[in-house]
C-alpha cells in the first residue's frame, strides 16, 4: 500500500513535452507516482512521491526533476526517527525545499 506524504509540497516536476515514452520512471518508482498513457508517462499521484530521485536518475530525456534527499521526504524520515510530526521547515526558513 502506498502512502501519501505531505500534501502539495513535493519538489517533483515533470516536463511531458520532453518525455520520449521509455516508461523508465514508472518502472523504477517505488510508490507508483507515474502512469503510462498513450505511450507517454504522466504523474498519476504527485503526493505519493517520497523524493527518492529514482525517476529523475533513470529518465534519459531529462524530463523529470526532483530534489532527492531534501525537503519533505527527508522530513518524513526524520519524523519517523524522532517520533515527531514531519516538518521540512520551509515555512520557518523561507526555503524553497518543497518546490
Amino acid at each position: 500500500m502506498n502512502h501519501k506524504y505531505l500534501k502539495n509540497v513535493v519538489s517533483l516536476s515533470f516536463d511531458k513535452g520532453k518525455c520520449t515514452g521509455c516508461c523508465r520512471c514508472a518502472e523504477v518508482c517505488p510508490h507508483g507516482v507515474f502512469d503510462v498513457s498513450n505511450g507517454k508517462a504522466e504523474i498519476a499521484e504527485r503526493d505519493l512521491c517520497m523524493e527518492c530521485g529514482a525517476c529523475a536518475l533513470n529518465c534519459p530525456a531529462e524530463a523529470i526533476k526532483v530534489n532527492a534527499g531534501v525537503g519533505c521526504a527527508a522530513a518524513i524520515i526524520w519524523g519517523w526517527f524522532t517520533g515527531n510530526e514531519p516538518a521540512c521547515g520551509c515555512s520557518e526558513t523561507g526555503s524553497a525545499c518543497c518546490g
